[in-house]
């Protein structure tokens, strides 16, 4: 298994969700977030409510977990779906997972996903 983390624009947070749900990825986590960087699209930049010393990037931190034959496959969808071709269209992690623990039933496993 693997974890997936994408920083996307967050207006093309709909494309991605949507790309990703029609091809049978409908599980993931995704937080509304601000960053800085290198990679960020500074013609977008605003001074954060959060942090008023920073100016920042909104994103949406798209989180996915998947069996490590569908990397390939998540990973070109959000590309594709995610892409606008001007900087700060984001960045994409993945990340090995070691085992995964269900709280309500006390699963334990990858089988258990």
């Amino acid at each position: 298994m693997k974890l997936i983390k994408a920083y996307i624009r967050h207006r093309k947070f709909d494309e991605v969700y949507k790309a990703l749900n029609e091809n049978g990825f409908c599980c993931m986590t995704m937080v509304g977030c601000e960053g800085t960087g290198q990679y960020c699209d500074h013609e977008k930049k605003h001074i954060s409510d959060k942090y008023p010393f920073a100016e920042a990037y909104r994103v949406v931190k798209l989180e996915i977990l998947v069996a490590a034959s569908s990397v390939r496959k998540v990973v070109g969808l959000i590309r594709e779906s995610g892409r606008t071709g001007y900087r700060g269209d984001g960045m994409i992690i993945i990340s090995p997972v070691d085992n995964v623990f269900k709280i309500r039933t006390d699963e334990e496993g990858l089988h258990s996903i």
